[in-house]
């Protein structure tokens, strides 16, 4: 049987992204050689890195316009630590918007550098919404915020127009929808929800905006080092590189990311339809702010909740179970999701409304 995969991460990526990387891991390029085992300097992966780092700017728009990408370890996590050393100064602070777990915990990180301004927090209202009407100062070194809360199904619809860098966490929806990405100085996204697998993260970022701080920046985390050495300042993580470079071909001959945001949005339109006719469902997130990458909902009566997990699981869905954080059941519909898992979902729905 087919699964319907909904994780929340590491997710679902097009199958013939999966197929050509078992392929590369088996013999790469006709090489006699796996992806894995060869030189991450040999002119086959730098094609590799070199692609894959024009695509990504060029599927946001942003090429010629004074950005570079970088394929990184770490994480996003490690970017938490990289965005303060790298674009705040000494004496400086920085402007941060705490819409979840993850911005939580970059605004952690950032308060061991200097001043930390949180404008606003939905952590009363256990992250159920975007926080709207908050001030940015106008001297902070830059404004941080994240665009999609996996955890707690938010996504961000709206960016403020600053004078100052705005850096922004785009894990789970980057590539997802159209937006003027030209409006960020930096943004990054670990690899694995809509790019690739786990074991990288891509890096946007305006050159302009680098090398301001004042501050020693050690050489693994300073990304002037990286642009320089072509994201190759130590030996990359090749596999995870090269897929993302597969998924990002198969994006751009889909029509890139004003065709995939088509097809998210009547993904997104579908399922929470269900959610708001079918009354033993209710969503999490206030409405205005639901999430098209995460669909977060619970049962009104938790009685069914051994009749519905069965039923899912029944008809091969995966992954559904919701973050401890909020409970109940949690749809991750990223790029790679087809429609018809999407219709499947929804018809164990009804099927529970029949029965129930």
């Amino acid at each position: 049987m087919k699964k319907h995969n909904y994780s929340a991460g590491p997710s679902i990526l097009p199958q013939e992204v999966l197929e050509k990387a078992a392929a590369a891991v088996l013999d790469f390029n006709n090489s006699g050689l796996s992806l894995i085992e060869i030189s991450h300097r040999s002119k086959d992966f730098v094609a590799v890195m070199d692609e894959a780092r024009a695509l990504a700017l060029e599927l946001l728009g942003l090429q010629g316009k004074g950005y570079q990408a970088l394929f990184l370890h770490g994480g996003a996590s490690l970017e938490f630590l990289m965005v303060p050393y790298n674009l705040m100064t000494k004496a400086g602070k920085a402007a941060y918007l705490d819409t979840g777990t993850w911005a939580s915990g970059a605004i952690k990180e950032a308060k061991s550098f200097g001043e930390t301004v949180v404008v606003a927090s939905s952590k009363p209202e256990n992250y159920n919404h975007i926080p709207k009407g908050y001030a940015v100062p106008t001297d902070a070194d830059y404004f941080h915020c994240t665009s999609n809360n996996t955890i707690f199904g938010t996504q961000m619809h709206d960016f403020p127009n600053l004078e100052i860098p705005m850096v922004c966490d785009m894990s789970s929806d980057i590539f997802s929808r159209e937006l003027d990405f030209s409006k960020f100085g930096m943004i990054y996204a670990g690899a694995q929800k809509n790019m690739g697998p786990a074991g990288v993260t891509l890096v946007i970022v305006k050159e302009e905006i680098l090398g301001r701080t004042g501050r020693t920046i050690p050489n693994m985390l300073n990304l002037q080092q990286h642009i320089e050495k072509e994201s190759m300042y130590n030996t990359p993580p090749v596999f995870a590189t090269y897929t993302s470079l597969l998924t990002l071909q198969w994006l751009k001959n889909l029509g890139g990311v004003s065709e995939i945001e088509k097809r998210n949005n009547a993904k997104a339109e579908l399922i929470y339809a269900e959610i708001d006719r079918n009354p033993l469902f209710k969503g999490t997130a206030v409405v205005e702010d639901r999430s098209k990458m995460n669909v977060t909902f619970l049962l009104e009566n938790e009685g069914l909740t051994e009749k519905f997990d069965s039923a899912w699981k029944a008809a091969g869905i995966s992954g559904l179970a919701g973050h401890r954080s909020v409970g109940g059941y949690r749809a991750s519909i990223y790029n790679a999701m087809p429609i018809e898992s999407v219709q499947v979902l929804v018809d164990v729905m009804k099927e529970l409304e029949r029965t129930a």
